[in-house]
């Protein structure tokens, strides 16, 4: 009972925040435009500031791991191929192969990462999930280009790929916090504290906008590849690579961050990137929201699982 109660305070709140976000839009507090800004804002701004602040004020010797950098980085690649291979097969359509591979692969593991983690193992350990972002973010970008530009019959360009990365805010902020951490530098108190204030803003406000994005148009058109997203993305991804992260021998923060690594909803930049590319963004956009949706429950029911195998430690046990 102890498990379940846990498990249901961790995910409730990113449930109810999501649930806040959808009724202000349905009060028309939100629109379209409105929406594209605050997430823009929030992309730019304040999650840069919650990334850097947290790296900053990390053990980098406590929670610094090569090893599972290299290990998560080469289950997503892994990942990756397979649904190459797999999609094309049960999706004829490019512009909906190119969607649907995105869509099952790239999580929303800046969002869901952060607090989750926080919520389970305290703030001091935020870092691990911080700076495997570094990684993952930029790996996510590549091969979501990659895979959109091949379905609609282009190539790569891998000079607009790495100019992206580069100018990426989550990539600086992640970069600037790890140069601060080894350089020793001391940020002045007050701007500090600016940043910490400001750092607060970007969890809760993200779920909001993410809520507030919420569509639930073309139900019907898009039922069978959704579908195929929803299950793939937040119950046989998981149930596939969670094992193999347990064999490797991974447990307490370093298995919670790698289950959110695979069982998190699709990315919301997942939509954007879409649109820019010519692929099916109506697909992409019920992508993120249905994962969205499923995953309070999916993401409750791995937490309980863990827990009560007893591979995953919180601060409250």
């Amino acid at each position: 009972m102890e498990n379940l109660i846990l498990s249901l305070n961790v995910v409730l709140p990113l449930f109810i925040t999501m649930s806040l976000g959808y009724f202000l839009k349905s009060l028309n507090m939100f629109d379209n435009n409105t929406l594209d800004t605050m997430n823009n804002i929030t992309f730019k701004s304040f999650l840069p500031m919650l990334l850097f602040y947290n790296i900053y004020k990390t053990d980098l010797q406590g929670v610094f791991n090569l090893k599972l950098m290299i290990f998560s980085a080469t289950c997503v690649i892994a990942l990756y191929l397979i649904l190459y291979l797999i999609v094309p097969l049960i999706e004829k359509d490019n512009k909906k192969r190119g969607a649907l591979l995105q869509g099952l692969f790239r999580s929303n593991f800046v969002i869901f990462g952060i607090p989750i983690t926080e919520s389970l193992f305290g703030s001091e350990k935020v870092g691990v999930a911080a700076l495997l972002i570094a990684v993952i973010v930029p790996l996510f970008n590549i091969l979501s280009v990659i895979a959109l530009e091949t379905f609609r019959g282009g190539k790569p360009d891998f000079r607009k790929i790495s100019i992206g990365i580069i100018k990426n805010p989550l990539i600086i902020a992640s970069c600037l916090g790890i140069l601060t951490l080894l350089l020793k530098i001391k940020i002045p108190t007050a701007i500090e504290k600016t940043i910490s204030d400001v750092s607060k803003i970007a969890t809760p406000l993200s779920l909001i906008l993410l809520g507030a994005s919420f569509k639930f148009d073309n139900i019907k058109k898009y039922l069978k590849q959704t579908t195929i997203a929803v299950v793939g993305k937040t119950i046989l991804t998981p149930c596939i690579i969670l094992p193999i992260c347990i064999m490797f021998g991974y447990r307490g923060v370093e298995l919670t961050t790698l289950m959110i690594i695979f069982a998190a909803p699709t990315a919301i930049s997942s939509f954007t990137m879409a649109q820019q590319m010519d692929s099916d963004s109506e697909l992409a956009g019920q992508i993120v929201v249905f994962t969205s949706a499923f995953c309070v429950v999916t993401v409750f029911m791995w937490i309980f699982i863990l827990k009560q195998s007893h591979l995953i430690y919180s601060k409250r046990t």
